[in-house]
């Protein structure tokens, strides 16, 4: 075996503690946090005591912590764990996500590792992590809920396994790749998150989740309209969707990645040779694709908040169409408006150059105007009547509109890009749940 492979397997015997946490209860909350969190703090003083050359000190080496003679990697993964534990111990954390979050990083890593060994495809190595850690996340789950006695359904288990494996290979790509604490953190902070949100699952609904994002995952990376950092964002988006949302919420999302990753490839070479195109030869990465959903994606997370709160689910149904309709109005308008000639800027109507921040075309403002009415065409599917569709196809361009106003006002000299795609998002989505709220548009 390589290095890197021992090392991952040395990790995720490290990781196998985890079990200790949810057999660790005693009638003293002191006894019980120093047995939970003790076997990962004796794994960060050897980590740290260990002496550069010896055999464990080689086994668990990253090549940083040779350089720097101290085990840092093993000692952030140790402690980090070991925070996991207090909470789980002292603040509730559920103790099938504790494990979860540390045996999907620990595996998935052990996994990706392997894959890497064997083939140089970038694609099949994320697959490899992602699949390690979602088969370790839900034995490691199935094993804490039958020692524990918790009545969480095998589906629920799965969806976390899934999302926090996802999210893990998200963190990696685009931040770390090693399993330091701030990934830790954050993967189970997450899960804790969609613990607390989830509800019952059904076996189709989770069947369908997972068969459309390994479609839409490959699809994206195969036509090359997402890098692997962006087909993962999109691959989660698409999965919290699917299982918090629904069939019609992910037909909506679904339309916006297909539709506006196709429409970057649409005369590209015409584009280019204008110097409009779209940066990275069109390849959307994490802050794009969460720019342009991530409005959406709040609006999924806060339905079930919502109606603890006695909020219509409709208010935030239109939210997410609204803000998906605005996503994909912008896109269509930008790409097919950058191929006319005559732009002029939205605020003043004189002619401008192509490419100037804020500049419009008929063709593209139309072309963005198709493309809230193909989200609200879609939606209408998914149970929205016509006030519906009225609703979603206005939020979609006061956001396209927003978003070219902001480009004049605020691109550039304050926002980015995608800072200005986030607040036109954001503008849609609000627009539709005011209306909704405000009018009584049904679902």
């Amino acid at each position: 075996m390589t290095s890197p492979v021992r090392r991952g397997a040395a990790f995720a015997l490290v990781g196998t503690l985890a079990l200790v946490v949810p057999l660790a209860e005693t009638r003293d909350p002191a006894v019980t946090t120093l047995v939970a969190a003790g076997p990962f703090l004796a794994v960060a003083v050897f980590a740290l005591l260990a002496s550069p050359g010896k055999l464990l000190f080689e086994l668990f080496a990253r090549p940083a912590d040779r350089r720097d003679g101290r085990l840092y990697g093993l000692t952030a993964f140790a402690l980090s764990t070991a925070g996991l534990a207090v909470l789980v111990v002292g603040f509730g954390l559920p103790e099938h996500v504790f494990v979860a979050t540390v045996w999907l990083l620990a595996a998935g890593n052990l996994t990706g590792q392997v894959v890497r060994w064997l083939t140089d495809s970038p694609f099949v190595a994320i697959a490899g992590f992602v699949g390690g850690g979602l088969l370790a996340a839900g034995v490691a789950q199935g094993i804490t809920v039958r020692a524990t006695e918790a009545e969480v359904s095998w589906q629920v288990l799965v969806f976390l396994g899934a999302s926090g494996a996802l999210a893990a290979a998200l963190v990696r790509e685009t931040l770390f790749r090693r399993d330091d604490a701030l990934v830790v953190a954050l993967v189970a902070l997450l899960l804790w998150m969609l613990a607390a949100l989830t509800g019952d699952i059904s076996t189709r609904r989770i069947a369908v989740a997972f068969a459309v994002t390994v479609v839409l995952g490959y699809t994206a990376f195969a036509l090359g309209t997402a890098s692997i950092p962006g087909m993962l964002t999109g691959v989660l988006l698409v999965l919290l969707t699917v299982v918090l949302g629904g069939y019609g919420w992910f037909a909506m999302l679904a339309a916006f990645f297909a539709i506006g990753g196709l429409s970057t490839k649409v005369g590209y070479d015409r584009k280019a040779a204008r110097g409009v195109e779209q940066e990275n030869a069109g390849v959307r990465d994490t802050g794009n694709v969460l720019a342009n959903s991530l409005v959406a994606l709040v609006a999924v997370l806060a339905v079930p908040i919502g109606s603890e709160l006695g909020v219509r689910e409709a208010v935030f149904f239109y939210a997410f169409a609204g803000a998906v309709a605005a996503a994909l109005a912008d896109t269509l308008s930008s790409e097919i408006g950058a191929m006319y000639d005559n732009p002029r800027l939205i605020t003043t109507l004189e002619p401008v150059e192509a490419g100037t921040d804020g500049a419009v075309t008929w063709q593209g403002t139309v072309a963005g105007v198709v493309g809230a009415a193909i989200v609200a065409g879609v939606g209408l599917a998914a149970g929205a009547g016509v006030s519906g569709i009225v609703v979603v196809v206005f939020a979609g361009t006061v956001g396209m509109t927003v978003d070219s106003l902001l480009g004049v006002v605020l691109e550039g000299a304050v926002l980015g890009n995608q800072g200005v795609n986030f607040f036109a998002t954001f503008a849609a989505g609000l627009v539709g749940a005011t209306v909704t709220a405000a009018v009584g548009v049904p679902m």
